[in-house]
């Protein structure tokens, strides 16, 4: 049986790298994908899924009403001869919606196709979002994407900062940004808002840290 697979993180823990080496890895070896990434993302292209690394893809994009176990199964007629996707890839997955999470349940159970997702599990302030709270729930599979705090501790949380680099605490759950407007830190030192100094590191940490 085909699967949903959940890969979440903090920020810049590299999902996006994961899901287009992912993706390649079909490729190469001569099968078909799809991505899709949100419409909501417009730090490079809308329509582009890119990496900090300098990987990219082009990708379908997905808003709040679409119906994506509808727009899977246009993707390919098997009357026609078109090959049916072996796999199906979804970028900023924390934007799906109830019902889209579902129908991705749908993609996976009834075309039997694997769905790999990846996105972040909780905003700024703690909060799941919508689309990684239904994934926790209803995934076959789920797989945590790390990266480190500043203190060498695994990041789990996610603060937003403004252009002076100081933390805000209210507004909007959705802005996007980067580097520039995020910065991921373990649960300790979310909870006290400590970015820390570039000079000094917990000597408390177990480090180093395995990321795997």
């Amino acid at each position: 049986m085909s699967k949903l697979y959940f890969t979440y993180s903090a920020m810049n823990a590299g999902k996006s790298t994961l899901l287009l080496q992912a993706s390649y890895n079909y490729v190469e070896r001569g099968m078909r994908t799809l991505l899709y990434t949100a419409a909501l993302d417009n730090r490079t292209r809308v329509g582009e899924i890119s990496s900090r690394i300098g990987l990219s893809a082009e990708a379908f994009i997905f808003k709040a009403d679409t119906d994506l176990f509808a727009h899977v199964s246009a993707q390919y007629d098997v009357a026609s001869g078109e090959k049916k996707p072996d796999c199906i890839f979804f970028d900023e997955a924390q934007f799906l919606t109830e019902d889209q999470v579902w129908q991705l349940c749908r993609v996976a159970d009834d075309l039997r196709i694997p769905v790999m997702c990846y996105g972040l599990r909780t905003d700024f302030q703690g909060k799941l979002f919508t689309g990684s709270k239904q994934l926790l729930a209803l995934a076959d599979v789920l797989r945590e994407a790390r990266t480190i705090c500043w203190c060498g501790r695994k990041a789990s949380m996610v603060v937003r900062i403004d252009r002076d680099g100081k933390i805000i605490e209210e507004g909007a759950q959705v802005v996007i940004g980067g580097e520039e407007s995020y910065v991921s830190l373990c649960r300790k030192h979310w909870a006290v808002k400590d970015l820390g100094d570039k000079d000094r590191s917990d000597p408390q940490a177990d480090l180093p840290f395995d990321p795997a």
